[in-house]
């Protein structure tokens, strides 16, 4: 009798544990996290208007859907679908990147000044119907202030198709 009161015990116990051990995981500092992303357009195309140093694509981008985040330890988690030019409803780019773009504190001089630190991950597959999904680190500054995540090109330039902190009615 004893025996069959301890194994359901002992499993439901351990349940309990890994639950935990999830649940620990899932609450790590989170800096972002989003589900929505603007599609480069109109005044923000090309260098004239970068935004925090990040100039926009040469041509406009659709709004795609996202779901994404940033960690406090900077790994960035992107899952994209539907970022494509609107002119043509493809995307013709064979990869993409994440870009962060943060205000930070250069210590280096007297007296210290902000700046815009820019860093990148590596390419990722991305589909002509404009769907991928990116999972890297980056390197954060510290402090990272007012950070902006942009999905562009994986190779050449660093340039945005698509960009979070969209608001519209």
């Amino acid at each position: 009798m004893k025996k069959a009161v301890v194994v359901p015990v002992l499993l439901l116990l351990g349940g309990l544990y890994t639950q935990t051990l999830s649940s620990a995981r899932s609450d790590e500092p989170k800096v972002l996290e989003f589900d929505t992303m603007f599609g480069v357009t109109g005044p923000f195309l090309g260098a004239a208007n970068a935004i925090q140093g990040v100039p926009g694509a040469g041509a406009p981008w659709t709004n795609p859907t996202v779901e994404g985040e940033l960690g406090s330890d900077g790994k960035l988690e992107i899952e994209i679908r539907g970022l494509v030019l609107v002119s043509t409803g493809a995307n013709p780019a064979a990869t993409f990147r994440g870009i962060v773009s943060c205000r930070s504190i250069d210590a280096s001089t007297t007296p210290p000044t902000a700046t815009t630190v820019v860093v990148v991950t590596g390419a990722f597959l991305a589909t002509t119907t404009g769907n991928a999904k990116i999972e890297d680190t980056v390197v954060l500054p510290s402090p990272c202030v007012v950070p902006i995540v942009f999905v562009g090109p994986g190779t050449g330039a660093v340039r945005w198709f698509s960009a979070t902190g969209i608001a519209t009615n």
